[in-house]
């Protein structure tokens, strides 16, 4: 079986490949607006964030009027204080995250929907993650490598990030972006074998 991947993410690209997984990825016309809505919970911003992509790639499909497939969407963000950290504007919001992070623990939610012209389903996985403490000069040489952009919570764990983490209770992948046993019991669900 295959299935069709909105996402841009390499991570998720190779996490699906690590378990076998034949699709192909929708990018371009995903385009979901990521902007937290006042008093949202960051496990209803991810579950709203990662269903609107999937609908999305359903609607793509069927204007392309390409071969069905299920569509696999996900959204992964950080939760701190019950704030939702996104992915940082630039190196200076990279470096005030990172700081606020350091010597912390932080959540990390990702969602994954699953969805069909049929049917929608959806998993959240929660992690929790935390730092040791990192001194300014860690976090400066760390921005300028340039990895933290474009990553929810301003790092990347399976990169130099890594060196930053003390302690995870949850899920590695997850939090890379895609957990792999949540997405495998979704994806059972719509009949792929592993």
């Amino acid at each position: 079986m295959r299935l069709y991947l909105a996402s841009r993410s390499p991570r998720r690209r190779e996490l699906l490949h690590q378990i076998g997984i034949e699709f192909d990825t929708l990018i371009g016309a995903i385009a979901v607006d990521e902007t937290p809505q006042a008093g949202e919970a960051p496990a209803a911003y991810v579950e709203r964030v990662s269903r609107a992509k999937a609908a999305q790639g359903i609607a793509l499909i069927q204007e392309r009027r390409l071969v069905a497939h299920p569509v696999l969407a996900a959204d992964t963000t950080l939760e701190m204080d019950g704030e939702i950290i996104g992915k940082p504007r630039d190196g200076a919001e990279a470096s005030r995250i990172l700081q606020r992070l350091s010597g912390r623990s932080h959540r990390v939610l990702t969602g994954v929907a699953v969805a069909t012209a049929q049917r929608s389903d959806y998993v959240l996985s929660l992690s929790e993650v935390r730092f040791r403490v990192l001194d300014a000069e860690e976090i400066r040489r760390y921005v300028l490598s340039g990895e933290p952009m474009d990553k929810a919570g301003a790092y990347g764990i399976q990169g130099r990030a890594g060196l930053f983490v003390a302690h995870i209770n949850g899920s590695y992948s997850g939090i890379m972006g895609l957990p792999l046993c949540e997405t495998g019991e979704i994806l059972k669900g719509f009949g792929f074998r592993f």
